[in-house]
């Protein structure tokens, strides 16, 4: 069980530190145990604490294991708002990063998020909305296209916006000092306020489907 979130502890750190670089399979085995108990689950008992304070937010996943050994130097985590939208977490030895918004996109949401940024008054909203989160130290980012999607101007008013076919907005959370703390869900909560605009946005206007919640984890 991960229990109350209390913040991550200074052994988290400690495991984090033995699987830098990229130690073989036997090592990683030898901490499974380890980073389990003091890796992910945290990142878990975060998860199921933020869950019960904004009950919006309780569509999540933790990631396992995985045989890539970066995954074991990175603990990553989802929300899910909307279809191919979320909240993105990472946890590693420099702290709690995020990186929320609308990516891996099925191909009829690339035409539906263009047309969307193209009329005037949703895209004007959308524009607003990359600029305030930019304000508040957010770095704007996605998969963009080189050229402007045919059909649409080069001059348009919006054409950064119209070049993309993701769109992310990222920051660091918590540096490994605050990880340590109960602070860190003040955190969590805080960046999910502010990215629920941007968020509500995608949902609406790019995801526009229904879509059935894998089941959740809390263990």
């Amino acid at each position: 069980m991960s229990g109350a979130f209390n913040g991550w502890t200074e052994q988290a750190f400690e495991v984090l530190l033995r699987l830098e670089g990229d130690p073989p399979p036997e090592v990683r085995e030898s901490l499974r145990k380890e980073r389990e108990l003091h890796v992910r689950q945290p990142m878990i008992a975060l998860l199921n604490t933020v869950a019960d304070a904004v009950p919006a937010l309780d569509d999540f996943s933790v990631w396992g294991f995985h045989k890539e050994s970066r995954w074991w130097r990175h603990q990553g985590a989802v929300i899910r708002i909307a279809r191919q939208v979320e909240i993105g977490l990472r946890f590693d030895l420099d702290g709690l990063h995020l990186k929320a918004g609308w990516h891996y996109p099925d191909p009829v949401q690339v035409p539906r998020y263009r047309a969307a940024v193209a009329a005037e008054s949703s895209g004007a909203r959308l524009a607003d909305l990359v600029g305030t989160l930019q304000t508040r130290g957010y770095e704007v980012t996605g998969d963009l296209m080189k050229r402007m999607p045919r059909g649409l101007p080069a001059d348009h008013p919006r054409a950064c916006l119209l070049r993309h076919r993701s769109l992310l907005a990222a920051r660091p959370l918590a540096g490994d000092d605050v990880a340590l703390t109960l602070a860190t869900v003040d955190r969590v909560l805080e960046a999910a306020h502010e990215l629920t605009p941007l968020l509500s946005w995608l949902g609406r206007h790019v995801a526009a489907t229904a879509r059935t919640p894998p089941p959740h984890v809390r263990r």
